[in-house]
């Protein structure tokens, strides 16, 4: 695999693989992150997977302590490189299947029509589309548990909002350019709402706080507003 390996700070190297998003480049973040997840050495505070890098961050002390060496950070690109010599036969982790129950407009998908208009669509060809297809969670950030999400149709692409909601519901799935994603908790945001889902995507006081993890393979599935009401109870 190529790479390129940069640093940041006194404590953090970032691995890239390229400058693009696409589904190589994506598993080759995950290759890596596995690795360093199952065979982390105890100067690693973190490893971190996004779109293109995987950033690792490390205790510069305790680098010291084992080597010596007067820059840690050299010690650490020592390691990783030879790390990655031998990391081609290792297969990350197979993502996990998972489907997200959204009610599709009305309340909860208010921008819906737009979307529709805006791509010259009825509402129902736009949720038809949204929901009959497989998507990637290339990532989570921006807030907890907001998974990043590849493979929508650009047949329901929409701008961004003009002025930003300063406050949009937990659980809103929305649109943006040619992304979909859905808002883990009540934030601000300027994303076209066209649903929302009962599923709680973050709950901090879990084990495993984020319901979706980068390499998810996920898909939508239309529900009623009784059906969201029910699945959203306690």
């Amino acid at each position: 695999m190529d790479y390129t390996v940069n640093h940041m700070g006194d404590s953090t190297v970032v691995i890239e693989f390229g400058k693009t998003i696409d589904q190589k480049v994506h598993e080759h973040v995950q290759q890596v992150f596995s690795f360093f997840e199952k065979k982390s050495p105890d100067w690693m505070i973190e490893c971190i997977p996004a779109f293109t890098t995987v950033a690792i961050l490390y205790d510069p002390v305790k680098v010291f302590s084992h080597t010596k060496k007067a820059l840690p950070h050299e010690t650490v690109t020592d390691y990783i490189k030879d790390a990655l010599r031998n990391i081609s036969t290792l297969q990350p982790a197979e993502g996990r299947k998972v489907e997200i129950p959204v009610c599709y407009g009305g309340e909860f998908g208010p921008d819906l029509a737009f979307v529709a208009e805006h791509n010259s669509l009825t509402e129902d060809e736009v949720i038809r589309i949204h929901s009959g297809t497989e998507y990637l969670v290339y990532m989570i950030g921006f807030a907890p548990g907001f998974p990043y999400i590849g493979g929508m149709s650009e047949k329901i692409a929409a701008p961004r909002k003009d002025t930003p909601r300063t406050k949009i519901p937990a659980g809103s799935v929305g649109i943006a350019g040619n992304q979909t994603g859905i808002y883990p908790i009540e934030t601000p945001g300027g994303w076209q709402l066209i649903g929302q889902t009962p599923l709680p995507l973050f709950q901090p006081e879990s084990e495993s706080p984020s319901l979706l993890k980068a390499g998810d393979v996920i898909t939508f599935k239309p529900i009623t507003a009784d059906q969201f009401k029910e699945e959203k109870r306690p």
